[in-house]
């Protein structure tokens, strides 16, 4: 297959490349692994390079200048300029270190109950169904359950959080209509709005429960005597659901979606369910819910083919360093037993994700009960793609489990 790399520009891609970029990255990878963008950019397709971006601490992640360019003057630049992902040391090392509390082994493991029986409660719900959209009926409903229990989120309020989320995180992709950064900017306003009242109702009845400690701990938590502004506490909410929502909801239909496509490694995690580990690794690698991350060059920095000089706003592929031959042995076939697998899904360095851990005890219970369950579960009609070039997932996944 043939790639014309003269005619692409990571700003300018279109559903052809959402549905299937592989080609297009294979190409990039292979002859312009450091490829200029028209607007001065530069999009990384190798492992390496994306990793040693990631690992080091004069790559920027603040975004306010760029997204002031991008966003102008509203909640979606107040909110993307102040969540934990897209700033650096000193004020990304409060957060951090208020938010990791709750993220401890310990009290993973404290959790790991709560996932298992809304997992099966969820279960039962998809064998009364029988026929389903896998994404609504599942795959977004898991991480919904989990990460408002984590920040006490009402019950209410729960059947709005993936709208919330798609519309905020989908103003990140490098080309945004009008009309879907006015729903971004909604979105922003309306989370805002219920996480402003839920945080003054906690602040003044603390209760210590399990049920949102997370909350708790940015509430009430301070680091070096600092203690989040009411803005800030907000923002990073939002970043929060975002992060543990979309990307888990995400990785649940990818997943299935790999597995559907691959029925070899499906019989194969069938017939031997300890697998369920390595496989996680593999969905991951293969279908990384997150595909491309950013940052700001804050020193010059020297990469496979050339130079980056200082202030270049790079962009990383993901999906590419993950398929690259360099590191991965025959890196388009799925192999649940792949080892070792050295995927930057979770990316790495300083900004590596904070429920790395979180996600594969989420993904290890679901998709392993999922798969155990319904062994028969298949595929009854086309999915569709969420329409985002910077995260992937299915829109929907029709099955039936009988």
């Amino acid at each position: 297959m043939h790639i014309d790399l003269d005619a692409f520009d990571l700003n300018r891609i279109d559903m052809g490349f959402i549905e299937n970029p592989h080609p297009t990255l294979h190409a990039l990878r292979r002859d312009r692994p450091v490829f200029r963008n028209a607007d001065g950019s530069v999009y990384l397709t190798r492992h390496d390079d994306v990793l040693k971006v990631y690992q080091s601490r004069d790559m920027l992640s603040d975004k306010t200048e760029a997204f002031g360019e991008k966003f102008g003057r509203c909640p979606l630049h107040t909110h993307h300029t102040t969540s934990l992902i897209f700033n650096d040391p000193p004020y990304h090392t409060v957060v951090r270190k208020l938010i990791s509390g709750a993220f401890t082994p310990r009290k993973l493991a404290e959790f790991e109950p709560l996932i298992e029986g809304i997992v099966g409660r969820l279960l039962d719900r998809v064998e009364d169904l029988g026929d389903l959209d896998l994404i609504d009926d599942f795959a977004k409903v898991l991480p919904t359950e989990i990460i408002s229990f984590m920040l006490g989120i009402p019950e209410e309020y729960r059947s709005k959080l993936r709208d919330y989320s798609l519309a905020i995180l989908g103003a990140l992709d490098p080309v945004v209509p009008q009309d879907r950064l006015d729903a971004g900017n909604r979105a922003v306003v309306e989370f805002g709005e219920i996480l402003n009242e839920l945080i003054n109702h906690r602040r003044a009845n603390p209760d210590g429960a399990l049920q949102g400690e997370v909350l708790d701990a940015l509430i009430f938590g301070e680091h070096e005597g600092r203690r989040l502004t009411q803005e800030e506490l907000i923002q990073n909410c939002i970043f929060l659901l975002n992060a543990g929502h979309e990307t888990t909801t995400s990785f649940v239909g990818n997943a299935m979606g790999v597995l559907f496509d691959n029925p070899d490694q499906h019989r194969l995690l069938l017939d031997q369910p300890d697998l369920i580990t390595p496989a996680i690794e593999e969905f991951l690698r293969v279908e990384s819910p997150l595909q491309i991350g950013n940052r700001l060059a804050g020193a010059d920095i020297a990469l496979s083919t050339q130079t980056i000089p200082k202030g270049t706003y790079i962009h990383t592929s993901i999906a590419a360093a993950n398929r690259d031959p360099a590191v991965f042995e025959n890196p388009d076939a799925v192999d649940i037993t792949r080892k070792p697998n050295r995927h930057i899904a979770f990316i790495t360095g300083i900004h590596v994700c904070l429920g790395a851990s979180l996600a594969r005890v989420e993904g290890k219970i679901a998709l392993g009960q999922l798969v155990q369950r319904f062994p028969k579960i298949r595929q009854t009609g086309d999915r569709t793609r969420v329409p985002l070039a910077r995260f992937r997932g299915f829109a929907t996944l029709p099955v039936s489990v009988r």
